[in-house]
């Protein structure tokens, strides 16, 4: 094959794909919306909708509200700590002698004893015990399992938060995928555009083979940016599919893929304020009133504890356990008792370091969890006002950058400049689209870091 054959065919694969694909491509990204997509196929929800379904299903939510469940139950234990055990018992007895005999011999007591007619005895029994004081004990473990209670709710708080960051960080990612996949489209229709009028020239004689195959390349990289942002769109869906725990694919709405990072009416010092008492920091303290409770709980072993109990019990030949016509035989016992123990190899000194340790820890974590509140509301304030600044630019940029490419593409047509200002226009152009959609996915992002920040969704 000759070169000049060569290049012909080159100049035919090139345009082959970039004419399929003007059919489809859109020259902005709002009119590419209804072209085909790597979300085809995917069920479109809202944000909120999204947010919904991952704290309802996350697996790390569920165990937080099982947590709670459990902190619950504990805190009706230790009320149940004050009320006295209860029990009864119920049972009976066969007893076996040899054949015509009515005596036996009790290793036990060493005495012989008469074996009644009736082989079988019954007896029932109630007993109850209660510690009247325990040092303080119950009241400690009352109050811990409380401030469990609070940890716990918090703890489902934060999470609840965190998870909703997760959602908002990929949802927002669908969108950018979206609307890169919208800018790739847009780019391929002015490389095939470029492709066009450089062929038309090299046909004319007014320029040479080389602005033909820089063209072709320069559809090639459209082509490949486009199925790059198409992948990246899939994935995302997948991503987001997995968070929300749906049975079908989703996808970001459409509706909100265009739409710039709604602007936040910033109050700094409110803002700190509202950080500090945010989930993380809820949680934290939470966790310190248990800490605290448990040093006053491990305490209550250097005091006695007094301890009463009663029991009841009867026995006889009654089947039915008393309640028939037979009486019984009944006896009780009451029981006072005090216990104090003066050595214990060192196990109550041990309980109280382990439970100061604890507070200490959690005084530390309470510590540094402002602080990171604090930090973080600082951190995306200033991604806020940034990426608000860089998307006021960008899309200034964005319309420069297509007047250039207007202006330079109808100087070339008319010989007044050169390919190579062209192909430098287009790169602009497609460098400010691909800052704009990143400047909006950074205000989205850096909104929701904020919000998870304070605890409460800003309007």
């Amino acid at each position: 094959m000759s070169r000049p054959a060569a290049l012909a065919a080159l100049l035919a694969a090139g345009l082959a794909p970039a004419a399929g694909a003007q059919g489809g491509a859109a020259a902005t990204p709002a009119a590419s919306a209804a072209a085909p997509s790597a979300a085809d196929g995917a069920r479109p929800i809202s944000l909120d909708e999204a947010v919904r379904l991952a704290q309802r299903n996350a697996p790390a939510l569920v165990q937080a509200r099982g947590q709670e469940r459990v902190s619950r139950a504990g805190v009706t234990s230790a009320y149940a700590a004050f009320i006295p055990n209860v029990s009864v018992s119920a049972g009976g007895v066969r007893q076996f002698t040899g054949e015509g005999s009515r005596t036996r011999f009790n290793p036990q007591t060493g005495a012989t004893e008469v074996v009644p007619a009736e082989p079988w005895t019954y007896s029932n029994g109630l007993s109850f015990n209660v510690d009247l004081f325990d040092g303080g004990r119950r009241f400690s473990e009352l109050r811990t399992a409380r401030a469990n209670v609070g940890a716990a709710e918090s703890a489902e708080l934060a999470g609840r938060f965190s998870v909703a960051l997760d959602v908002q960080q990929q949802y927002y990612a669908v969108l950018a995928a979206r609307e890169s996949e919208a800018a790739a489209r847009a780019q391929l229709e002015e490389a095939t555009q470029g492709l066009r009028a450089a062929t038309a020239r090299v046909a004319a004689g007014a320029a040479t083979k080389s602005d033909s195959l820089r063209s072709v390349i320069l559809v090639g990289n459209a082509q490949l940016a486009l199925l790059t942002a198409q992948t990246n769109l899939r994935n995302g869906n997948i991503a987001l599919t997995r968070l929300v725990a749906s049975a079908e694919p989703v996808t970001a709405s459409p509706a909100d893929t265009l739409e710039a990072a709604a602007p936040v009416a910033i109050d700094s010092a409110a803002l700190v304020e509202l950080a500090r008492q945010g989930p993380a920091v809820r949680q934290a303290e939470a966790q310190r009133v248990a800490a605290a409770a448990g040093v006053r709980s491990a305490r209550a072993p250097y005091l006695p504890t007094l301890s009463a109990g009663y029991s009841r019990g009867g026995s006889g030949f009654d089947p039915r356990f008393g309640f028939g016509d037979e009486a019984y035989n009944y006896q009780g016992s009451l029981r006072l008792g005090l216990s104090y123990p003066l050595f214990n190899q060192f196990a109550r000194e041990e309980g109280v370091v382990r439970a100061r340790v604890t507070e200490d820890n959690a005084e530390a974590a309470v510590r540094d969890a402002r602080f990171a509140a604090v930090q973080a509301v600082v951190q995306a304030v200033g991604a806020i006002r940034t990426a608000q600044a860089q998307i006021g630019i960008q899309q200034a940029s964005v319309l420069a950058a297509e007047e250039d490419l207007r202006v330079q593409r109808q100087r070339y047509q008319l010989g007044a400049s050169t390919l190579l200002d062209v192909l430098t226009s287009q790169t602009q152009l497609t460098t400010a689209r691909a800052q704009l959609i990143q400047a909006r996915y950074d205000a989205r992002l850096a909104r929701a870091q904020l919000e998870a920040a304070v605890g409460r969704r800003l309007e």
